[in-house]
């Protein structure tokens, strides 16, 4: 897995499934507020006048030369829950994130968020 701080490197970078196609670009890491560890990446899809941020886990993603390859298809991100490309993702949606990609979800033992946007 990659740290934080290289893995931020890459934003502004194409992300592409495992076939290899456009997804879309690099715009924020997310961590796991227990490990602080990258979890999820937003990625940047949609036209022009009508872009939105989606959620990808980054467990078994790969770097290769101005991309970053993520583990999960091209439909099935684009599919994921969104955020306006200024929003920031509420805690209540938290769940919805994991359970699209069939990820189990627990909240901190505090009830605190999972995840915290680097």
């Amino acid at each position: 897995m990659f740290e934080a701080d290289n893995i931020r490197d890459w934003r502004g970078h194409d992300v592409v499934d495992p076939g290899g196609h456009r997804i879309g670009t690099l715009e924020a890491v997310y961590v796991d507020t227990a490990t602080d560890r990258p979890a999820f990446a937003t990625v940047t899809v949609g036209v022009p006048t009508r872009r939105r941020l989606v959620f990808v886990p980054l467990a078994g993603a790969t770097v290769g030369p101005g991309y970053l390859k993520v583990t999960h298809a091209k439909n099935q991100v684009k599919g994921a829950p969104a955020i306006d490309t200024d929003g920031e993702l509420p805690a209540e949606d938290e769940a919805a994130v994991f359970s699209h990609y069939e990820l189990g979800y627990q909240p901190g033992m505090g009830g605190e968020r999972r995840l915290a946007r680097r």
